[in-house]
């Protein structure tokens, strides 16, 4: 590994953190709140390292970075992104404990959505900005981003770019991968300036249309009011939300093709399909079961029922509803779909729509097999072969997926959660999704997890954001050998 290369790559990465605090500075000082001198701290102390960092490495010439440069990059990159982002909680006293404001930090940078505030309404403006905002870097990647601006590190991008896309298959939109970045960042930024636009339109204020939107299109689901997007109990935002909650769960890709003039491709896609089929399905079978039984007419079932599916498939976060209260059919639909997860390619978590289908078709060729033993079959996606070497790193992740969430679900028990809270805890924060069920159900907080505790999710969602690999690959002795 090129240790000063990589040194100086985090350097840059801390001084944007620092340009992107200004924005909350400004808003902080407008508005007159408390916040103002935390942030004024946090952004000297946040370009004051990055300078050190960057000043001690620039006489490193310039190399092309190899796949370990890489991994480490993104990985001590969300690290490093997690502990920066506490210095406005710590400073303001919003969170006066590191191991609540790290958790609060890296949830908003890994796009989880979990919280430990118990009344949100009470921070200051720069404080809940700078919490959406975190969403918003973190769920088309900091990373990403960081190749789209950084013409020079374009040599070695497709290394940081395969380590970030959240997808089994990366795909480039451009020949340059720098171009593909800012393609991939154009369609975020215009998705998230109409939903303003549209919520704006709507009745909400500017400022919580604008939080709203940066912690949509990433999937995060922080909010600025206590009871989430149950609060404005408006048909009109959960309308306008489910549509771009699930514009952020559709692979990116397809919304430039669409851009371009394809307008088919959703249905061609067909990871899209089974989608937006597994969505509808779900949708039905919780309206059909919470109809009568919770909701006494048909439109308020299927409102809240296509809310909360979209918003736990896509690992959004949002509540429009309290789901606990939901017969146990449908909480167990929504927690099938916190296993599930988005769409490839999208700022959506979970195992992913892909990686489920292909393992599903794989299930079904073995079975083919054994009543066909002479039969050659060829596993394929959209008309085209699946290369071996994507399918072994399917059934890797699964196997890894599955392992670390009985790991961490036996230590959440062993701290003192019950068993319900145990199991929604992890597969909420390892899916990136936020609210689960029990004591982290979606009225509560994780305020009252056990300090270890809180950290073992703190893992979790980086292992869920960076897709296991490319932080398990750090644990592993082969990495460190020349």
């Amino acid at each position: 590994m090129h240790i000063r290369v990589i040194t100086r790559f985090i350097a840059i990465l801390i001084l944007f953190l620092g340009l992107c605090m200004m924005g909350p500075l400004v808003v902080s000082f407008v508005v007159r709140d408390d916040s103002t001198p935390a942030f004024l701290v946090s952004v000297a102390v946040t370009f004051a390292v990055g300078l050190i960092l960057f000043v001690g490495t620039r006489t490193q010439e310039d190399r092309p970075l190899n796949h370990r440069d890489g991994v480490a990059i993104v990985t001590l990159g969300w690290v490093m992104a997690g502990l920066f982002g506490t210095l406005p909680y710590l400073l303001s006293g919003a969170i006066p404990d590191f191991t609540d404001a790290y958790f609060e930090s890296l949830s908003g940078f890994t796009t989880t959505g979990a919280s430990i505030f118990t009344d949100i309404e009470s921070l200051p403006q720069g404080i809940l900005l700078w919490r959406s905002l975190t969403q918003w870097l973190g769920g088309m990647g900091i990373i990403v981003l960081s190749i789209a601006i950084l013409p020079y590190l374009g040599i070695g991008g497709m290394q940081l770019y395969k380590a970030e896309v959240p997808s089994p298959v990366v795909d480039k939109l451009k020949p340059r991968i720098s171009e593909t970045a800012k393609t991939l960042w154009k369609v975020y930024f215009s998705f998230t300036v109409i939903e303003v636009l549209l919520l704006v339109a709507g009745g909400m204020s500017v400022f919580d249309g604008v939080c709203h939107a940066f912690c949509t299109m990433p999937t995060g689901g922080f909010s600025t009011k206590n009871m989430s997007i149950a609060h404005y109990d408006s048909v009109y935002f959960d309308a306008v939300l489910i549509v771009f909650m699930l514009l952020a769960g559709i692979n990116f890709s397809l919304h430039y093709r669409l851009i371009k003039g394809d307008l088919r491709i959703f249905g061609r896609d067909s990871e899209c399909r089974v989608f937006l089929i597994l969505v509808a399905v779900f949708v039905v079978l919780i309206a059909l079961n919470i109809h009568g039984s919770v909701y006494s007419s048909m439109g308020q079932s299927l409102r809240h029922a296509a809310f909360q599916v979209s918003s736990i498939i896509t690992t959004t976060g949002f509540v429009s509803a309290d789901y606990e209260t939901w017969p146990a059919f449908s909480q167990l639909v929504l927690l099938i779909c916190m296993f599930l997860g988005a769409m490839a390619g999208s700022t959506g978590g979970g195992m992913k729509i892909m990686r489920v289908m292909l393992l599903m078709r794989h299930g079904y060729h073995q079975i083919f097999q054994i009543i066909h033993p002479h039969a050659v079959i060829t596993l394929k996606l959209a008309g085209r072969p699946v290369p071996g070497e994507i399918l072994s790193s399917i059934w890797g992740f699964f196997t890894l997926y599955l392992g670390l969430f009985v790991a961490a679900s036996l230590t959440m028990a062993a701290l003192g959660l019950d068993f319900v809270s145990s199991f929604a805890s992890v597969a909420a924060t390892i899916g990136n999704i936020g609210p689960g069920l029990g004591t982290v159900g979606p009225v509560r907080n994780y305020l009252d997890v056990p300090l270890l505790g809180k950290w073992v999710l703190v893992l979790c969602m980086l292992l869920g954001r960076l897709e296991i690999y490319t932080v398990i690959v750090l644990f592993a002795p082969a990495y460190w050998k020349k």
